[in-house]
């Protein structure tokens, strides 16, 4: 089977998966007002979330018109194509450095008036550490940090380096979001030293 081929079919069986898996959970959002309120005034987001809690956090969005940055490499063609399935636009590449053609890309999609979205510790880690990525584009198009998190009653842990988080069937799953955060900054320079601010911010959302 060609590469292309097995890309395609690990899609299908994915998105199979994942909705037949998901529309089992009962999933609750906390604090979701203030993202409601800026959604009806116009007001673009970025979320960030860390990698480990993707799966439920792209279930949870679905649909929303948010654009999403996915890394390149032949994992990330999955999940990309995946994700465009459920109604995401996918940036590909890596968002940790300012200038990278992902950044650029997400905020050609803000500006075209999407949400984003950015895993701060994605692709590969290290977990939980907030690159500057999400920053930046906040400082430069202006939208809002959105800190986004899940946790669920019962789940599976991938022995993976963001131990991702799957969910288990009728599980208890709770979106929990933080404060909408503005990046105030002079420079591109400035909204990058914002991110151990936000991460903190993000670090204090309940989550897995």
């Amino acid at each position: 089977m060609t590469t292309a081929g097995s890309v395609r079919w690990s899609v299908r069986l994915g998105v199979w998966a994942i909705r037949l898996l998901a529309t089992t959970w009962r999933v609750e959002t906390i604090n979701g007002g203030p993202l409601a309120e800026a959604r009806r005034s116009g007001t673009r987001v970025i979320f960030a979330l860390w990698h480990g809690e993707l799966l439920p956090l792209l279930w949870h969005q679905r649909g929303e018109n948010v654009a999403i940055v996915i890394s390149e490499h032949r994992d990330g063609e999955i999940v990309a194509q995946i994700a465009e399935s459920l109604g995401y636009s996918t940036v590909r590449g890596s968002s940790s450095k300012g200038g990278s053609r992902a950044l650029i890309g997400l905020m050609r999609e803000i500006d075209a008036g999407r949400d984003g979205a950015i895993t701060p510790d994605g692709p590969r880690g290290p977990a939980r550490v907030f690159a500057p990525g999400a920053a930046i584009a906040a400082y430069r198009t202006g939208a809002l940090i959105a800190p986004i998190r899940a946790q669920a009653s019962r789940a599976w842990r991938l022995r993976s380096w963001d131990r991702f988080l799957i969910p288990k069937p009728f599980a208890r799953v709770r979106v929990s979001l933080g404060p909408l955060t503005s990046v105030a900054a002079s420079s591109p320079r400035d909204a990058a030293a914002a991110a151990p601010r936000l991460q903190v911010i993000l670090d204090a959302v309940p989550g897995s």
